[in-house]
């Protein structure tokens, strides 16, 4: 493919370019149309159709259908991320809040009344004596004992999630209750009302709790241990196993 002008001298003085840009005396740099007409080239003549005609006594091109490149983009973009779209930024929203102070609130008031039922006998429950007896029909050791403890935590832990204070002992609390009741009970399969069903629904919302955090609507907020969720969830759930492991092998 040659790479030189092979047109005569005077159709090159003709300005005349090739890389479709041409100079004006009025203007510069731009795509131009040409009307029809013919343009030598070498030997041949080659007839053509374009929008404008060059006019040979004045060796200029008639720019009426001239449209300058600068005028396709008004507003041409420095970057190509210009050309992307501009996304809020990921954070954290109210929608989050709303939603842990939700699962707070349900969590924290089941275990809350669920602790008023051992420890005072409320609601119809069975009271400690009720209670120390049942865990004792199970092979407790220590009924009495673990029963306070059973009971306390529930009311304790139910308590501070509705506050959102210390949320993540008392999650952590609250899963362990219920990891021992799922490894008393996981003979009665998972569906209610003899399988662990409510309890592993309970276990999941504990946890779930344990390293979302409490939300900003909470007494915890701004706490380091509302800051680090992930780290106070970690050690808090090492403690619910210790609690939980000492329990089924010590006091069954």
């Amino acid at each position: 493919m040659a790479t030189h002008d092979d047109r005569s001298k005077s159709s090159a003085s003709s300005g005349y370019s090739d890389d479709g840009f041409y100079s004006t005396s009025t203007s510069s740099g731009g795509a131009h149309h040409f009307d029809a007409g013919t343009q030598t080239f070498g030997k041949d003549t080659t007839a053509f159709t374009a929008p404008s005609a060059f006019d040979k006594d004045t060796n200029t091109f008639d720019t009426t259908g001239y449209t300058p490149v600068a005028d396709y983009d008004d507003t041409p973009a420095t970057s190509h991320l210009d050309d992307e779209d501009e996304r809020k930024p990921f954070g954290w929203s109210a929608g989050a809040d709303l939603g842990l102070l939700v699962l707070r609130l349900a969590l924290g008031g089941a275990f809350l009344a669920h602790g008023l039922q051992k420890v005072f006998g409320l609601f119809g429950g069975p009271g400690i004596n009720g209670f120390a007896e049942s865990l004792r029909e199970a092979g407790y050791r220590e009924a009495q004992i673990l029963a306070w403890v059973t009971g306390i935590t529930e009311l304790a832990g139910g308590g501070l999630l509705v506050l959102g204070l210390f949320t993540p002992l008392a999650a952590a609390g609250l899963l362990g209750v219920m990891a021992n009741a799922i490894a008393l009970r996981y003979r009665g399969g998972f569906f209610a009302p003899n399988g662990i069903e409510l309890e592993a629904a309970y276990a999941a919302m504990a946890f779930a709790v344990l390293f979302a955090g409490p939300g900003r609507a909470a007494f915890d907020y701004n706490r380091s241990w509302f800051r680090h969720p992930l780290l106070s969830g970690f050690l808090c759930l090492l403690l619910a196993a210790g609690a939980t492991a000492a329990t089924l092998y010590v006091f069954r």
